[in-house]
């Protein structure tokens, strides 16, 4: 089983979601919205000086599945390269 972690911008949230609902994956997901912190792209921190935040996506599936969620993050920066977004996938055990 593979985790998925996807930390990006709110600004193309939306946009994910139809490219997971189109590849038909990441159904089953939890979503942390308004999320601060800095990464690559930049300080996103919510406030009068940085006002853009973050979202992060986490979810649970097979290896097929986490390569379709990585295709979807591809075509997602293809179409936004100045928005921040970032995958990151573990092997994990269900226990």
């Amino acid at each position: 089983m593979i985790r998925v972690e996807i930390i990006g911008n709110r600004s193309i949230q939306e946009d994910l979601l139809d490219l997971l609902d189109k590849y038909q994956v990441g159904k089953y997901r939890t979503v942390i919205t308004e999320v601060r912190g800095r990464g690559s792209s930049g300080p996103r921190q919510g406030d009068h000086i940085w006002p853009e935040e973050n979202f992060i996506m986490i979810i649970f599936c097979e290896l097929k599945e986490a390569k379709y969620i990585r295709k979807a993050i591809e075509e997602l920066k293809d179409y936004f390269p100045d928005e921040g977004i970032k995958m990151f996938a573990t092997k994990v055990e269900k226990v």
